[in-house]
């Protein structure tokens, strides 16, 4: 029995989140076994060919809102397991209003994070998609402006295509 339960340490620590956070990190003990961690109603946005694909998930948002409430925040981490990478994931209204909002949340969880996560880890691809209608006007003005900001708008699904 002991050896289940140390192999299973050993394969849970090896999930992308939980070997890219640092050992002394608070977030580790919140990092949840595939899409664990993310609201169920946002489950959706995932397409279901795709949501098997993720080893493992951390609510960032929830996990470091305490003390900075008023805040801009991320949503996800996921640990995508067949490239070994983490993706950031925001689902957020698309609007042209809204983009100024998500890059500031983009910048501030690379800020929040730095402290958790260990040396030499980055976030791979930092993922909007949109959790309603699409309102660009114009689309290609506002793809461009998040790409430079090192964002891609998927548009309502993540899907294969996105981790290529």
């Amino acid at each position: 029995m002991t050896k289940t339960i140390r192999r299973r340490q050993i394969q849970a620590s090896n999930t992308p989140v939980r070997a890219a956070l640092k050992t002394d990190s608070t977030l580790l003990n919140i990092v949840k076994d595939g899409l664990g961690a993310v609201v169920v109603s946002h489950r959706s946005y995932f397409d279901e060919g795709v949501r098997s694909l993720f080893g493992d998930s951390l609510d960032i948002d929830a996990a470091l809102k305490e003390g900075k409430e008023q805040e801009n925040r991320w949503d996800y981490l996921l640990g995508h397991t067949q490239s070994n990478k983490i993706i950031g994931v925001e689902p957020h209204s698309a609007e042209n209003s809204e983009i100024t909002t998500v890059i500031k949340k983009r910048k501030a969880a690379l800020s929040q994070l730095q402290e958790h996560l260990r040396a030499g880890v980055l976030v791979s691809k930092w993922l909007w998609v949109a959790s309603g209608r699409v309102q660009f006007a114009p689309m290609e003005k506002a793809t461009l402006r998040l790409a430079q900001n090192g964002i891609e708008f998927v548009g309502r699904k993540i899907k294969n295509k996105h981790f290529s």
